[in-house]
């Protein structure tokens, strides 16, 4: 059964906008982007929003519903009252190119000073061999598709934009603790995490975790122990002794990448 839906729609640019009613007829089983195409077809052909697979599996119609940062795919209509307004908004965390759509670039200038994968050798037969619990423990963390929502709610760069420059953010932690669990990786990126990607500025509040569409549990599998993983190499006295006693060159070190570019 159809019915009415009142809308609230962030129009506007880098320079400004406002929230701007909307009064659209919905269908019992739709979804929030439902919603908004049939507002850019039948009443404002101009609004932009960024939407690809409609599935969840792309990540890009990442937006705020009602003060909370969802995908516009994935949120149901039925979640609201009948009567309630629904207000849709762009990513607060970065900045607005047009009406729902924001610049992410950040996250991809992240990405590139992750140090990348680097396997050791292939043994003599050719044949990589790893646990079933090393597969499946990295498993969770590559469900991960760039939805950019953990990004949008963690308060250590949405509310201080200068920290962006030192913090890399929950999503790239999880793409740093893929790495380092990896039985296979020789890359060294605990040092990295530390001084370049500011993992110490995270105090765990699990808002990520909370947003994340997939259910990945970035706050207690992937961030705290990376944090734990940083501290052994950092702090703890029997590392630094072994650091002491071993010559530099057998001691595994992070291949840094040039620093990170603006």
């Amino acid at each position: 059964m159809g019915y009415d839906l009142q809308m609230k729609v962030w129009r506007g640019d880098a320079t400004g906008g406002e929230l701007v009613d909307y009064t659209v007829p919905v269908e019992e089983g739709e979804v929030v982007l439902d919603a908004l195409h049939r507002i850019q077809a039948t009443q404002s052909g101009d609004l932009a929003v960024r939407w690809n697979c409609k599935a969840g599996k792309c990540g890009s119609c990442s937006t705020e519903i009602n003060g909370r940062p969802r995908l516009a795919c994935m949120t149901r209509l039925s979640t609201f009252e009948e009567g309630e307004t629904v207000t849709v908004t762009p990513l607060r965390t970065f900045p607005v190119v047009r009406d729902l759509v924001t610049d992410v670039s950040y996250n991809y200038k992240v990405a590139e000073t992750v140090p990348p994968f680097a396997p050791e050798p292939r043994p003599a037969d050719g044949q990589y061999r790893m646990q079933q619990v090393d597969v499946e423990r990295g498993q969770e963390f590559r469900k991960c598709i760039e939805c950019f929502l953990c990004q949008d709610v963690c308060h250590v760069i949405r509310d201080h934009e200068e920290n962006k420059q030192s913090f890399s953010g929950p999503r790239f932690f999880l793409r740093y603790a893929e790495l380092e669990m990896h039985p296979l990786d020789t890359n060294d990126r605990r040092e990295l995490a530390r001084e370049q990607a500011g993992i110490g500025m995270c105090n765990i509040t699990k808002c990520c975790t909370e947003v994340c569409p997939e259910g990945i549990h970035i706050t207690d599998n992937a961030i705290i122990p990376m944090k734990e993983r940083v501290v052994d190499r950092s702090f703890d006295p029997v590392t630094w002794l072994g650091r002491k006693i071993f010559r530099r060159d057998q001691l595994p070190e992070a291949q840094v990448p040039q620093g990170r570019s603006e």
